[in-house]
């Protein structure tokens, strides 16, 4: 059914859109949403609204409040409200009130678990669990594992060790360390493998019979 109206637009503000992410089933983002649009565009205020859709209502009726009455002195159009609605509300002041903190105060902690999870937290987070295994394997050692392992991805959304599937702290440091003991004989002439003694009996046997024992 289309509801006619004689206004064309008004403001959305963020806020709106900050508590409408509040909400966590569809059915409360729906009724905020068609009350937040009767009343700025038919006048109606809400008198049905239950549960958070009613609370988010609520924390923003003020500045709703304040654009209807901005477009109708402006115009001098009266945004009558229909059936369903009515003029001024039944909330009190102190209850918007206590509901505006409430509803700020929530997103406040959806922006801090917002950033207590961004990428540099996680990283910061995993340089942590580095810190007992310096003075096993040294600081070069492990700035170079943490280097390697917190690359991100193209979309800089994750780093290397979160697109494991598994992860073993003891048994990567043990083999990374391993790997760079090997990488710097070899870098000075010298090779783990060939200076082995199973290594030099097999060229010893090679020597002296042709065959590899």
């Amino acid at each position: 059914m289309i509801k006619l109206t004689e206004r064309k637009a008004f403001n959305f503000f963020r806020s709106y859109y900050d508590v409408y992410n509040l909400l966590e089933t569809d059915a409360e983002k729906v009724a905020f949403i068609d009350a937040l649009l009767d009343r700025q565009f038919l006048g109606i205020k809400p008198l049905n609204l239950k549960g958070m859709a009613k609370f988010a209502y609520i924390s923003q009726a003020n500045s709703i409040d304040s654009q209807v009455k901005g477009f109708e002195d402006k115009t001098g159009i009266i945004l009558n409200p229909t059936v369903g609605g009515t003029v001024g509300g039944t909330d009190t002041p102190s209850l918007q009130v206590e509901v505006e903190e409430k509803v700020e105060e929530k997103v406040k902690v959806k922006e801090k678990e917002k950033e207590n999870n961004s990428i540099d937290s996680r990283k910061l987070k995993f340089a942590n669990t580095l810190k007992d295994f310096v003075e096993i394997y040294g600081r070069d050692l492990i700035k170079e594992f943490y280097d390697y392992w917190t690359e991100p991805n193209k979309s800089n959304t994750k780093f290397k060790q979160e697109l494991l599937k598994t992860w073993s702290l003891e048994r990567r440091l043990s083999t990374w360390a391993k790997n760079d003991i090997n990488f710097n004989k070899v870098k000075n002439g010298k090779s783990k493998i060939t200076d082995s003694n199973e290594f030099k009996q097999i060229v010893n046997s090679i020597r002296n019979t042709g065959e590899r024992i």
